[in-house]
């Protein structure tokens, strides 16, 4: 009986890792576009890929001027993850966004990117489509726009 429950028990360890590491892979970031889009490699494939839950003031829309803070995000973003190896991860519910994009949170180690930039002034909360970070994510925009730094600081806009 014992050995049945350790095979068991080995089977959903496996099967529960074998889904964590479907969920996030490795990418190399090749160059950043703006604030929350990134150009990335995985192995031979070059991709396209859209921050989940941040969205930054445009520098790059076809449609729109650059906007207040737009390049100061970009900037930040190149700071934080250009040229470096990033984990992305998935949301089960979001493969892709209606440009084609990958849509993914970021880590680089144990820092969620996202969650860096709108803790820092850099990003808002994006709030158009739940997420599993959304709660998180607006608790640190409110408290940028709180301590009023980067976009939320006197002047920068």
């Amino acid at each position: 009986m014992r050995h049945s429950i350790s095979i068991i028990l080995g089977i959903v360890v496996f099967s529960l890792a074998t889904v964590a590491t479907a969920a996030a892979e490795q990418a190399e970031v090749s160059s950043v576009i703006d604030g929350d889009t990134l150009k990335i490699q995985i192995g031979t494939a070059t991709d396209t890929v859209r921050f989940l839950g941040i969205d930054t003031p445009e520098t790059v829309h076809p449609s729109k001027l650059v906007q207040c803070f737009g390049r100061e995000a970009s900037a930040k973003m190149k700071q934080l993850v250009e040229g470096k190896t990033v984990t992305l991860e998935r949301n089960p519910a979001e493969e892709r966004d209606k440009y084609g994009r990958l849509l993914r949170y970021i880590q680089i180690g144990d820092e969620d990117i996202g969650a860096t930039m709108i803790r820092e002034g850099f990003a808002f909360s994006y709030k158009q489509y739940p997420h599993p970070r959304l709660e998180e994510y607006n608790a640190l925009e409110r408290e940028a726009r709180e301590s009023s730094v980067g976009l939320w600081a006197e002047g920068a806009c």
